[in-house]
């Protein structure tokens, strides 16, 4: 909320994390030491604070890091527009200014190929009826988002631009109808044409035919083209409109002042042809070139329309004792689903009765069938194949992970990338340029160039404003990042933003988490060594002391024991030290379970058990000691294996140029047999979960530009830290908040599939640019008259050109707005290479 009293603004926002008197003089103190700010008043009943500032903008990104630096956070709520009557880059830049202006806004992105808007606001300082308020007054139309997780119909119709097919095709059929029939009876060698010219009524019936063309077909270009030049700005819409406005327009002027007062013309001279057929072959091919688009950036969303198919519309619930179908948005939490051998799982859930096998391939992209028994997860979406199921629901509407997916790949559809800030600062002066341009290139010919000079001065104007073409730098990288982000989602890899894409680009060293990432995660005993005791004795001391325990390698000594039937005692007095071991009294006696350096710090002698824990190191396996007080009774050997496709995927990894890092905790030789097994040549052993993340930042400082690739479940700082952080892991890991990409299933190939989409897209948007960038570069001049003194300095336009530039050397305004039509629909046609990609 602003407010402006006696020349000063006084802003008031929320904090969050105040808990006392002491919190309230902090957050004062940071927002009082920013740059411009007279005044603070905090409010703890109310969690607000009241702030004073000069007149001007209000600097808020310095207001919340003021309040974050000092402990406390301000909250920012993400809200998603969807745009109407965007047209080119102007376009977008225009409506993230008037966005930005709105108080609160912090972020504010826009994107052309998704029509949408993606703001981050301060809560409560603006809303969305504020945010499309803003959006209005810039000359576009903006309405709050729907839940495209919803799957409804409106949203499938709205990405697949159905509504926009429909209209622009049926002024593309009168628009290229009467350009037809224009330009044939532009010929005076066809001999209707020859008959009809010698009526005095022909320019009418030319103006006739043209006028509904100008003013019905391309009236759309007026619509969304010459509002915004009342705000002092301009789009690829007004260039067109004044385009043909003035080809039409001049053509109106000499048909009226010929049939009036024919020797004004002739006085001036002024060549009486008029251009109705150029007029209308512009808009006609500018229609087509938009309706190919349309349908182009139609199929850039059919990811997410078919992620949208894939949820059932019923669902069989158990109400009453009895079976009962209801819509899938009325199954509630708790509910019990029973799903049929053939159908589809409606909601998220835990299986209760019933076992069968499920096709998770939709969401993971993983082919093979799941077994599902009693305990076990079933998510939305996925295929029931041959057994009854019957699972009580967990997740349902938007919090299912089918509904996530949506949710993920929309907002990294939506986001933006670094590469695209150059085609964002030129768009900011582009259009304006290109109107600048074209009026000096009508003054220059208008006064120095060839006779008639009014009407080659006007076909370089015309021919300049169509030419140009905002749009294709609009839509070069939102297309791409739509189609690859849409491609990884499918093959199970979702990319949280553009800018993780591109990043991951530049990746040239991999490090892989051992446990869960290149091996299976789930280790089991495979050596007892006892001294002075059973190996059964031995076993259920190190159980007692582990259960309870999360890590993998506890759970496996719990898991072994219980299979053999032991009664594990009470441990007390539970001390874990991370990444070493476990200590605790058992039976009177301190009992410790840990590796080799666990012991050492509590100065223990492994003694004779030395050799044989070196032995088992060598196989890859990982010894456990267990000491009773101080002395050293056995060793508790467990051995995770690598997965099937790991040796593969390192395989890949290091055919595409990438330095391949392996992170564990195991001691070396242990570590060094599992990187042998698996192709590794780098180890990091020995390493402890806290200090993963030095591990990437010491790579970093080294130059490289890391991938790191982990379960998320120690491994979060590590994935924090590297450049790109790659989650392993299934459906209940969709939101994981630490990385930038997860992969849906827990093969190692998908970080392959990645990195080689991420180079893949980039390469796409880099495409595009550089198309858009060329195509402007080399034809505005062209189009401004530049080959006009070489045609004249070799004798003329040469036979075979004469169709491209005239008798004189200016370029056809027909070509241009072909030119222009197929600058776009390149663009998109070239993203859409993308979803055929191998990857």
């Amino acid at each position: 909320m602003v407010d402006t009293h006696k020349g000063r603004k006084r802003v008031t926002i929320p904090v969050e994390g105040m808990t006392c008197a002491a919190c309230v003089m902090h957050v004062e103190k940071a927002l009082g030491d920013v740059p411009g700010v007279h005044g603070v008043s905090v409010n703890l009943a109310t969690d607000r604070a009241a702030v004073e500032l000069q007149e001007g903008e209000v600097p808020w990104d310095s207001l919340r890091e003021a309040v974050a630096d000092a402990g406390y956070r301000v909250p920012v709520t993400r809200t998603v527009l969807d745009i109407e009557g965007m047209t080119c880059a102007a376009c977008v830049a225009h409506v993230e200014e008037a966005i930005r202006r709105v108080p609160g806004v912090t972020v504010a992105a826009v994107n052309l190929a998704t029509e949408k808007a993606t703001v981050d606001h301060v809560t409560g300082a603006a809303g969305p009826a504020e945010l499309s308020d803003a959006v209005g007054r810039a000359g576009y139309r903006a309405a709050a988002a729907g839940d495209a997780a919803a799957g409804s119909d409106q949203d499938v119709e709205r990405l697949s631009r159905v509504r926009e097919v429909r209209e622009l095709r049926g002024r593309l059929v009168l628009a290229g109808a009467a350009a037809i029939a224009l330009f044939l009876g532009t010929f005076d060698g066809l001999p209707w044409t020859s008959t009809l010219m010698e009526l005095t009524f022909y320019p009418f019936l030319l103006w006739a035919v043209a006028t509904p063309v100008q003013l019905w077909a391309g009236w759309v270009f007026y619509v969304s083209g010459v509002p915004v030049l009342r705000r002092g700005t301009a789009n690829m819409h007004t260039l067109i409109a004044l385009g043909t406005s003035v080809a039409y327009g001049y053509s109106v002027a000499v048909v009226l002042i010929d049939a009036l007062s024919p020797e004004v013309l002739s006085n001036a001279g002024i060549d009486p042809a008029v251009y109705f057929d150029t007029a209308a072959i512009i808009i006609a091919l500018i229609l087509l070139g938009r309706f190919l688009e349309a349908r182009a950036r139609g199929r850039t969303s059919e990811a997410i329309r078919r992620l949208m198919g894939l949820r059932p519309n019923t669902a069989r619930v158990v109400r009453d004792g009895r079976e009962v179908d209801v819509p899938v948005d009325e199954v509630a939490l708790g509910d019990l689903v029973s799903v049929r051998p053939g159908e589809k799982v409606p909601v998220d859930g835990e299986v209760t009765n019933g076992s069968s096998s499920v096709d998770e391939s939709m969401l993971t992209g993983e082919s093979m069938p799941v077994d599902k028994h009693p305990g076990q997860p079933v998510y939305g979406a996925t295929l029931n194949l041959d057994g009854a199921l019957r699972f009580r629901a967990t997740k349902v509407g938007k919090d299912t992970v089918l509904a996530q997916i949506i949710r993920l790949v929309e907002e990294a559809q939506g986001s933006k990338a670094p590469i695209q800030r150059l085609a964002d600062r030129v768009t900011a002066y582009f259009v304006p340029a290109v109107m600048a341009i074209a009026l000096a290139a009508f003054l220059f010919w208008l006064l120095l160039g060839p006779s008639p000079e009014l009407t080659f001065a006007i076909l370089v104007f015309v021919a300049v404003l169509i030419i140009a073409c905002p749009c294709a730098l609009g839509l070069a990288t939102p297309t791409a990042i739509i189609v690859g982000t849409g491609r990884g989602a499918e093959q199970g890899v979702l990319v949280r933003g553009a800018d993780a894409l591109e990043r991951a680009r530049r990746v040239d060293t991999v490090v892989l988490d051992k446990t869960g990432t290149l091996t299976t995660g789930k280790p089991v005993v495979t050596d007892l060594v006892a001294v002075g005791m059973s190996e059964e004795e031995l076993l259920r001391l190190a159980a007692s002391v582990e259960r309870g325990s999360e890590h993998p390698i506890g759970e496996a000594i719990v898991g072994e024991a219980r299979s053999r039937g032991l009664d594990l005692g009470d441990a007390a007095d539970l001390r874990a030290v991370p990444g070493r071991g476990v200590e605790a009294v058992l039976d009177g006696r301190v009992v410790r379970i840990g590796n080799r350096g666990f012991m050492d710090s509590m100065g223990l002698d492994p003694g004779v058990l030395q050799t044989r824990s070196q032995a088992l190191d060598e196989q890859g396996k990982t010894s456990m000691f267990l000491s009773v007080d101080d002395r050293t009774v056995g060793i508790v050997a467990v051995s995770d294996t690598p997965k099937p496709t790991s040796r593969q995927a390192v395989g890949e990894l290091q055919r595409m140029g990438l330095e391949v890092v392996m992170l564990t905790g195991d001691n070396a030789r242990a570590a060094e047999a599992v990187a042998e097994r698996v192709g590794v040549k780098w180890v990091e052993a020995e390493v402890l979960p806290k200090d993963k993340a030095q591990v990437v930042r010491r790579l970093q400082d080294q130059g490289a530009v890391v991938a790191m690739v982990g379960d998320g479940i120690n491994d979060a700082p590590a994935l924090a830290q590297a450049d790109v952080g790659i989650a392993m892991g299934t459906g209940t890991d969709v939101a994981m908040e630490s990385a930038d990409i997860t992969l849906m299933r827990g093969d190692l190939r998908g970080v392959t599939t990645a990195l080689e989409l991420s180079r893949k897209t980039i390469r796409t948007i880099q495409q595009n640019l550089f198309w858009a960038f060329f195509y402007n570069v080399m034809l505005i001049p062209i189009a401004a008259g530049a080959l006009y003194p070489v045609f004249d300095a070799v004798g003329g336009v040469p036979a075979s050109m004469e169709f491209f530039f005239g008798d004189r050397g200016f370029l056809n305004p027909v070509l241009a707005a072909l030119a222009m039509a197929f600058s776009s629909v390149s663009v998109v046609s070239n993203s859409l290479r993308l979803r055929l990609a191998r990857i």
